[in-house]
């Protein structure tokens, strides 16, 4: 049977989901001191710094919001602390 498996699909750049989600952990630490320093990060500066990957951003968004962060909407685009 051929069938596409999710867990090894290649991403931009032929990165797995997981190396994905790793690139985004990783990177949480920086966009949490960024928060503390500045009391906010913006969606565009995150998505820029993820290099436009949007599974990166997404994956980042996703783990700063299990954090505690507020992560804003589409009218405040903009991730802060509650």
């Amino acid at each position: 049977m051929d069938a596409c498996d999710a867990r090894i699909r290649a991403y931009k750049n032929g990165k797995t989901f997981d190396q994905c989600r790793d690139i985004a952990k990783s990177m949480n630490p920086d966009f949490k001191k960024h928060i503390e320093d500045k009391g906010k990060i913006t969606w565009a500066e995150i998505l820029d710094l993820a290099g436009h990957d949007e599974i990166i951003y997404k994956l980042t968004l996703k783990f700063l919001r299990r954090d505690g962060y507020d992560i804003g909407n589409h009218k405040i685009p903009e991730v802060k602390k509650f």
